[in-house]
């Protein structure tokens, strides 16, 4: 009876093989996944919008104006006596949520006395995940993981503030989606405020190129000597004729070639989408996200040691959802095989006519700052601002700079605009 009794494994020993089965990713247990809405907060909500559920938060620094008697003392917490005349959109980066603004939404509200909005986009945070089965009729025909998906919801956001206008704030990869949606509605979009942008700022071609130079020297030689004059009004009618013949031989030729590139790319996109919704894929995000996902958080930082647990647990905090890893497959395969925009963003930065503020931190190991640099050039009549010593995220590492400086912005925008309308009425 005694060694029958010995050869039972104990309560603990079973409780930590249960333990020792459990898979985790970046520490969170996946064998027990809850819907989104159950890991909402008090001040969650949830807006329907093409079948997505989509999380987030609104704060209206005018409704809690009574708490500023409980709450100790911040630069923030006294309303602007200005209020601007439009409401924020706070816009998420990759990898990132609504939670990203935990610490500066409300101090941005107080200080610009104005509805600050954030939201979670598909794949990220608390919003709804769809599973995108094609052979299901009930998909939604404009795929929630697409860039233009978060341009319309963003829209929808500002209908829903019922606002004619609204303040785009946007991180990293929100920036794009800010940018796409000026675009997409400039008239809907009263400032721009980009943080960090994952946008490529492009070079700035100088104003006379040596090129020219060089063509108005030739000319003038030609024009100084009679028979040269002669012999190159010949070699342009041969250019002329050459030129044509080129063209009618070429022209067969580009066509089947950008059929085959067509071809390809739209084969491409299929491997590629095939490959994102495999099993293997799905192995291989899991591995990545556990391997380097806390690591990539903390890569973000200018100082890794002010990260607090509470914010990794803002961060991983999704992965407790179901789906997640599908979704963010999902968004993976959209943003790579979405056709570019015609004619390329980059091309259209100096078509942005609202004022835009660009804010990076010195520090930035993902995005860096002389890309910010390039970017502000490239955008006419946009500001910099470089915060020292700060990573990847200003807003949450420097808030009370962000702040000030968003602020310091939008009222010397707005502000300015309101006298001038005062002057002129008077």
């Amino acid at each position: 009876m005694l060694l029958a009794a010995d050869s039972e494994p104990s309560l603990d020993v079973k409780k930590k093989d249960k333990n020792k089965n459990k898979t985790r990713i970046a520490g969170i247990d996946q064998d027990e996944l809850l819907d989104p809405s159950d890991l909402a907060d008090p001040d969650s909500s949830f807006l329907h919008f093409k079948g997505i559920r989509i999380h987030h938060k609104i704060y209206n620094p005018h409704l809690h104006l009574h708490n500023q008697q409980h709450s100790p003392p911040s630069p923030f917490t006294q309303t602007s006596t200005k209020p601007l005349p439009f409401p924020i959109i706070l816009l998420h980066g990759f990898g990132a949520s609504l939670f990203s603004w935990d610490q500066a939404m409300k101090p941005l509200a107080h200080a610009t006395a104005s509805k600050v909005v954030a939201f979670d986009r598909p794949a990220f945070g608390l919003t709804s995940r769809s599973t995108m089965d094609h052979k299901d009729a009930a998909v939604p025909s404009l795929n929630p993981y697409s860039m233009a998906f978060s341009v319309f919801a963003t829209l929808t956001f500002i209908d829903f503030l019922s606002a004619d206008k609204a303040i785009l704030i946007g991180h990293s990869a929100g920036s794009l989606v800010a940018v796409n949606t000026y675009f997409e509605a400039p008239d809907r979009v009263a400032a721009l405020i980009l943080i960090a942008p994952a946008i490529f700022g492009p070079r700035t071609p100088p104003k006379n190129t040596k090129k020219g130079k060089l063509e108005g020297e030739s000319n003038s030689e030609c024009n100084d000597n009679p028979t040269s004059k002669v012999q190159h009004n010949t070699f342009v009618m041969i250019g002329h004729i050459l030129s044509k013949l080129a063209m009618y031989i070429a022209r067969p030729i580009v066509g089947m070639v950008k059929g085959m590139v067509n071809m390809v790319s739209s084969l491409y996109k299929k491997v590629l989408t095939a490959f994102l919704r495999s099993t293997v894929a799905v192995m291989l995000v899991r591995m990545v996200i556990d391997k380097f996902g806390i690591a990539a958080i903390k890569n973000a930082w200018y100082d890794a040691n002010q990260i607090t647990d509470r914010v990794l647990d803002g961060y991983t905090k999704p992965l407790r959802t179901k789906g997640w890893d599908l979704a963010l497959l999902e968004y993976t395969a959209a943003m790579l095989t979405e056709s570019p925009s015609e004619p390329p963003l980059s091309k259209r930065l100096g078509q942005i006519s609202c004022p835009v503020l660009i804010i990076t931190g010195d520090s930035d190991r993902l995005v860096p700052s002389w890309n910010a640099e390039r970017l502000s050039r490239a955008i006419p009549g946009s500001s910099l601002e470089v915060i020292k010593n700060c990573g990847h995220l200003p807003h949450e590492e420097k808030v009370e700079e962000f702040i000030s400086v968003a602020q310091k912005f939008l009222q010397s925008v707005f502000g300015a605009r309101e006298e001038q309308v005062l002057q002129t009425a008077s």
